[in-house]
């Protein structure tokens, strides 16, 4: 401000100009955040990572403890078979972690390619599930 208020049309000038400064400066601090997000976003993903190998997700009971089984009987037990104890002990532990983060990640996926295995009879599928192929008509067209 390098005029001093002396009127009320000064008064209203002035303020009109702080209320535009603020909207740019408003703009300037959400673009200066969203920057901000996607500089951070590869320490995002980092953090991410180690938090999957650390913690375990418990809402794939079933399929955790099937991943556990593997994780022991294969890694454990013969590609680690000839490792120190703490290797042997550790990374079972993390990849233990990990997968069943990935796991419950991809637990629809897999539940349905599961119910479309079991759906199947005789290698045929389900009439309830057929659809009909481009140009044929069914008995509800008709």
């Amino acid at each position: 401000m390098s005029n001093s208020i002396r009127s009320y049309k000064d008064l209203l000038e002035e303020k009109r100009r702080l209320e535009v400064l603020s909207v740019e400066q408003r703009q300037v601090l959400r673009d200066d955040v969203r920057e901000l997000k996607i500089q951070l976003e590869p320490l995002k993903r980092v953090v991410e990572f180690v938090r999957k190998i650390t913690t375990r997700d418990k809402t794939a009971l079933l399929l955790t403890i099937g991943s556990d089984i593997v994780i022991n009987s294969v890694v454990k037990r013969f590609i680690l078979s000839r490792a120190g104890w703490f290797v042997r002990n550790v990374v079972p532990y993390f990849l233990k972690n990990y997968s069943s983060h990935f796991l419950a990640e991809q637990k629809d996926k897999w539940i349905q390619q599961l119910r479309a295995w079991l759906g199947h009879k005789n290698g045929k599928q389900d009439e309830a599930e057929k659809q009909p192929e481009k140009g044929e008509t069914t008995s509800e067209d008709k």
